[in-house]
């Protein structure tokens, strides 16, 4: 396998914590060297792997907040009552109520600075998002988005983009 490239200076602690980490599991690498002071950093170039970690980024954090949480109101509010008979339990719905909106605030945040989660492109971690948000929308809680403008813009965005509006029809039929 080809060592990973570790772009910018061993001096900044942020590429010493990947270096340390590397080094640790003795995993091979190469230093690229990023010049800070020409202000390489800012490089088409660079910021385009900076907007590959920034995809990564934002789909850990789906995977780890937004849809569990999410996993936990459909799967009360829709798998139970339509596939199982049963009643959604009030109390998983408002816990992970909870936690959706702290997910959301900073979704929010993101969504004030930025049109899309990993700058101002479409990407993978924001089509990512779909399915589940989807599912919410069917919901009674669908309103939970109303206190998050930014995010509800996205969102209705997301839902508007032609690749989305067909995978729509064919969970709908």
């Amino acid at each position: 396998m080809a060592p990973v490239k570790v772009f910018g200076p061993a001096k900044s602690t942020a590429v010493a914590r990947v270096l340390v980490c590397l080094e640790e599991v003795g995993a091979e690498y190469e230093l690229v060297g990023v010049h800070i002071p020409a202000g390489e950093q800012k490089s088409p170039a660079h910021l385009a792997r900076n907007s590959a970690i920034m995809v990564d980024v934002w789909l850990e954090v789906e995977s780890q907040t937004f849809d569990t949480a999410m996993s936990a109101i459909t799967f009360q509010c829709l798998t139970i009552p339509t596939f199982m008979g049963g009643i959604a339990d009030d109390k998983i719905v408002e816990e992970n109520l909870g936690k959706l909106k702290k997910a959301l605030e900073v979704y929010e945040a993101r969504s004030c600075r930025f049109r899309y989660l990993a700058g101002d492109f479409i990407s993978l971690a924001d089509l990512s998002h779909f399915p589940m948000t989807h599912y919410l929308l069917a919901t009674p809680h669908a309103s939970v988005l109303d206190a998050y403008p930014h995010v509800k813009s996205w969102i209705n965005d997301l839902m508007k983009r032609p690749a989305v509006k067909r995978v729509r029809e064919l969970m709908e039929a």
